[in-house]
């Protein structure tokens, strides 16, 4: 009897912690996003949310905790109650680029989480100031060649850094990179002259492409994006090697009951097929693609150990 009483208390205990999906979301969802309000990632965080709270029937409240290409918010979701109350915004910054170039990271990437499902790859564009004399890849890189160190090129996520090593290994060439916490602050510095030139999502630097502040000359994907068709691929511009993809999934902390991540995949696949929501993400040029929770986990594994290999082969240093 005894026994039973104390196996009836833990099952009790652990109900409480971990209520069954019948009974989840049971209060507001925290959405936590790791980079900058005005970002493609919150943009992308708050489509989501936004139709997440009316399939879930509770808030789900979006929480930018930008800093530390994304390990501030990524070790912040790690250690929140595995519940399903707090979900996390993985993108290649945190999931991928932290594990690739931090000697010792603050969280296990594929232990500390539970994949919940993939949601799509971000566009990326090379982009210059108007004023810069360049047309194209190459008159970008014969500039930069005719004046080493003299050009600045600016990055404000781990993927336009990787994006950066690449165009400037590749091309053997000689510039000044300068950080920023997030795209957005880079995309201002731009656009007013004090940079030359950058890779930026469409969020951020779509607009000013289209009124001429900023010229693109390449396209970071697979093939030409639907909102700048005239602008060629890396590949397509003279960069045949140049691989890199940014992206972004749902997960949680590491530990989560089964039904409630099968609810919150649901909860993702709903969204992401939605006309409004698709319509939404399409103006930001992203990739939309689902998964399940199984296809995101050994989707991560592989883009750290492709991360580990592009850093390498940049040079790019561990820190």
């Amino acid at each position: 009897m005894h026994r039973f009483l104390t196996t009836f208390a833990l099952a009790s205990l652990l109900a409480a912690a971990f209520p069954a999906a019948a009974d989840y979301p049971d209060r507001p969802i925290r959405f936590v996003c790791p980079m900058p309000a005005g970002s493609a990632a919150d943009a992308l965080t708050r489509i989501i949310a936004t139709r997440m709270s009316e399939t879930l029937g509770q808030p789900v409240v979006v929480d930018n905790r930008p800093g530390a290409d994304g390990a501030i918010a990524a070790e912040f979701v790690a250690k929140a109650a595995p519940d399903g109350h707090t979900l996390f915004l993985g993108t290649n910054s945190p999931m991928a680029a932290v594990p690739a170039l931090k000697k010792s990271p603050p969280y296990d990437a594929l232990t500390d989480f539970t994949p919940i499902s993939f949601v799509g790859k971000y566009t990326m564009f090379l982009v210059v100031n108007s004023a810069v004399p360049a047309k194209s890849l190459d008159d970008l890189m014969g500039l930069a060649r005719a004046k080493p160190g003299q050009l600045n090129m600016a990055y404000g996520t781990t993927g336009a850094l990787v994006n950066s090593a690449q165009l400037l290994s590749l091309g053997k060439l000689d510039v000044l990179q300068v950080p920023y916490k997030g795209e957005p602050a880079g995309v201002v510095d731009l656009v007013a002259g004090r940079i030359d030139f950058m890779f930026a999502t469409p969020t951020t630097a779509l607009a000013h492409m289209k009124d001429g502040k900023v010229r693109a000359l390449g396209v970071v994907n697979d093939g030409r994006s639907p909102l700048m068709p005239d602008v060629p691929t890396m590949v397509e511009a003279g960069m045949p090697k140049f691989v890199n993809v940014t992206w972004a999934a749902v997960l949680g902390p590491a530990r989560m009951p089964p039904d409630v991540v099968a609810r919150l995949n649901r909860a993702v696949t709903e969204a992401l097929a939605n006309p409004a929501v698709r319509a939404q993400l399409e103006k930001q040029a992203i990739e939309i693609a689902g998964s399940t929770p199984a296809e995101l986990a050994s989707f991560m594994k592989n883009q750290i150990d492709v991360w580990k290999r592009v850093t390498s082969e940049t040079g790019m240093k561990l820190d």
